[in-house]
């Protein structure tokens, strides 16, 4: 079998399904939107459902966090004949357990969007492979993070499981979310994007002023109706959301390495530590800043440039169609003069996408976190 064969065929489901798999049925969502979260796959076929059902004692519920490249998937949500984050997972369970799952995610990210943690719910009885019928106690989820690992790193090693948590039967991950945060990252610079931030972040060859967008996110932040942010496919019945958190940060790129002056500063730092320790706090305070103050990068043949980096942070309990990434495409035209706050105000309050700048390209966007109340809920 082909390279591409196997991996059309990792993300096939079995056609058996178990008696308490659920069936399909129209939702009706408890939390009054649409389900038109940031980056969902709509148009990419019918989504699978849940109905409520009787808890079976010998069925045990589980929230699986889980992380992502999203490059080489076509998004989360399950779809035929492509790699989708739902497919692979549901496929290293059947693996795992001898039976096919269902997988229930609650962010649908796009194709080629990442996560930190992205979450899902799982049902899984456990049945002996020994003695077919037999049915066992449920699994630890040590032990469940442990075994569904082992499968998806035989896959593209791209996704993985870093934590797991059993949850009462009528715990849902999507409906029981309380926020959402989602980080996109830009690097601006004029020199070509390194290999290694390939399709992890949008590259603006030009500069960025940190403060012009940092006004913009004031304008942005809280109750508004979004209608010149949300694609056009968006289903949401209304664009009234509350953007509870954006801002812009600058931060060191995770792939910066120490120069030559940065080494000299810590060593130097660490030879003269006695020294120091003799000296008043303000000393002290004076001589780091000095050295910090020398740290110039030295041209150097075969030493790349470093990119500035911003990391744009949106934080709410729910996001209408590709939001998250049309708010930055408009950070992004202010960070580079092309619009100014003032426009912004006006892209608002204009109610329609096409007021709106480009939208930002899907590889810089990463889903950060979704909050639970587990508490509450156990």
């Amino acid at each position: 079998m082909s390279a591409d064969q196997s991996r059309q065929s990792l993300n096939r489901r079995p056609g058996n399904h178990s008696p308490e798999r659920p069936q399909k049925i129209a939702r009706v969502n408890p939390i009054g939107e649409s389900g038109c979260e940031e980056e969902e796959n709509q148009r990419k076929g019918p989504i699978v459902t849940e109905t409520k059902m009787n808890p079976n004692p010998r069925v045990q519920r589980y929230l699986i966090a889980i992380e992502y490249i999203g490059t080489r998937f076509a998004g989360a949500q399950q779809q035929s004949n492509c790699r989708t984050v739902v497919g692979v997972l549901e496929e290293a369970f059947h693996k795992f357990i001898g039976q096919p799952v269902s997988i229930f995610c609650s962010s649908r990210t796009d194709a080629g969007v990442h996560a930190l943690s992205n979450v899902c719910h799982v049902d899984v009885e456990r049945i002996s492979k020994r003695k077919p019928g037999e049915t066992l106690p449920p699994h630890e989820p040590a032990v469940v993070k442990k075994a569904v690992n082992h499968f998806l790193q035989k896959n593209e090693g791209d996704i993985m499981v870093i934590d797991v948590q059993s949850v009462p039967s009528d715990f849902h991950s999507r409906y029981k979310a309380q926020e959402r945060t989602y980080f996109y990252r830009l690097l601006s610079g004029p020199e070509p994007l390194s290999t290694f931030e390939k399709d992890r972040a949008w590259h603006v060859a030009d500069e960025l002023d940190l403060l012009s967008m940092q006004k913009a996110c004031q304008v942005l932040v809280g109750r508004h109706d979004f209608s010149s942010f949300r694609a056009a496919a968006c289903q949401a019945k209304s664009p009234i959301r509350s953007l509870d958190e954006l801002n812009v940060t600058e931060v060191v790129s995770p792939l910066s390495f120490p120069s030559i002056k940065e080494r000299e500063q810590s060593n130097y730092l660490v030879e003269d530590s006695f020294a120091t320790s003799l000296k008043s706090e303000s000393e002290v305070s004076h001589v780091s800043s000095t050295i910090t103050s020398q740290v110039e990068p030295i041209p150097t043949f075969g030493m790349r440039k470093q990119h500035r980096c911003f990391v744009v942070t949106a934080r709410a309990r729910s996001f209408l169609y590709h939001q998250v990434r049309l708010l930055v495409g408009v950070l992004k035209s202010v960070g580079t003069g092309n619009l100014t706050v003032n426009d912004v105000e006006r892209i608002l309050k204009a109610k329609t996408v096409a007021a709106a700048s480009p939208m930002a390209p899907a590889c810089g966007l990463y889903l950060g976190h979704v909050k639970f109340d587990l508490a509450s809920d156990m």
